[in-house]
């Protein structure tokens, strides 16, 4: 099973060319794909809808948007009203029906200087080979520390509550004349998670070790209720982002699969394509496959 981690910039690609094209190009093959800057409505981009967009170029996939900001973008034509909104967020799509979503929006922090915009994480009930998994695709903070870590420990206490909490609906329907439930059973709600997308931060960063429970006093301990990262897991040194800073070229991993720690021994292999140029970002692959070492 092939997991597909990718900022698409809201299709402008390393050349600053808009193409569409080309990020639906890169995702096709992947089993389940999680996709930040996606949006809908802005002039940059033409008011393309770009969710419906993919769902016309990716037919055969199963798709969820979530919106981090919600903006008016309605036209007038004469006297009637036009109801337009200017999104942008995530995405995830999917090889297999999504039963739920969920939309978390992360906290954030007013500022003065430069621009910061609201940051989300979508999270979506796939029934994959594997069994049904909890699949985010998360985009945090660009600017400061302070605020992915506030936005990292959200997402670790909404972890924590998943047995508690469980999904959006959950009990016996007593109204059935209404069909709430539309005469299916309860969802199900896993512990087990896949934490997909750009996490603005690198290995080694106090956002990574809180993600992974670990702690630089004393290596290689790690705390029960982190994550594992599956590129560090496997070994490999990747980079899914290059920028000039101070003068230098910098080759960061900024993108990232993490996985509960039930799912490490699923782990196959990861890579990234360098030579990609529908976005500033990289896409990040990842392999997971059954306990037994078979493809899935």
């Amino acid at each position: 099973m092939k997991l597909l981690s990718y900022n698409i910039q809201y299709g402008f690609g390393s050349d600053g060319v808009y193409d569409m094209t080309r990020a639906a190009r890169v995702i096709d093959g992947a089993d389940i794909i999680a996709l930040q800057e996606v949006e809908r409505h802005w002039s940059r981009s033409g008011h393309d809808d770009q969710p419906a967009l993919l769902e016309a170029l990716l037919p055969h996939y199963y798709t969820a948007y979530g919106p981090a900001f919600d903006m008016d973008a309605s036209i007038h034509d004469g006297g009637r009203v036009i109801n337009r909104r200017r999104q942008f967020g995530t995405m995830i799509l999917s090889r297999w029906p999504i039963l739920w979503t969920r939309l978390h929006l992360l906290p954030m922090r007013r500022m003065l200087a430069p621009l910061n915009t609201q940051n989300p994480a979508l999270e979506a009930l796939i029934v994959t080979p594997l069994g049904p998994l909890r699949v985010f695709s998360i985009h945090l903070a660009h600017v400061g520390v302070e605020e992915r870590l506030e936005q990292i420990d959200h997402l670790l206490a909404l972890h924590a509550r998943t047995a508690l909490q469980g999904p959006p609906w959950s009990g016996v329907d007593d109204e059935p004349a209404r069909n709430w439930t539309e005469n299916q059973p309860e969802p199900p709600c896993p512990q087990s998670a896949i934490w997909m997308g750009d996490f603005n931060s690198e290995p080694g960063s106090a956002e990574h070790a809180r993600i992974t429970g670990t702690t630089p006093y004393h290596p290689g301990a790690r705390y029960a209720q982190g994550f594992s990262d599956a590129v560090a897991h496997l070994g490999q040194n990747l980079h899914t982002h290059e920028k000039i800073i101070a003068g230098q070229r910098r080759l960061r991993q900024l993108d990232h699969c993490f996985v509960t720690n039930d799912l490490t021994p699923r782990l196959r292999r990861a890579w990234v394509d360098n030579t990609e140029t529908a976005s500033d970002h990289h896409p990040l692959w990842v392999e997971i496959s059954a306990a037994s070492g078979g493809d899935i």
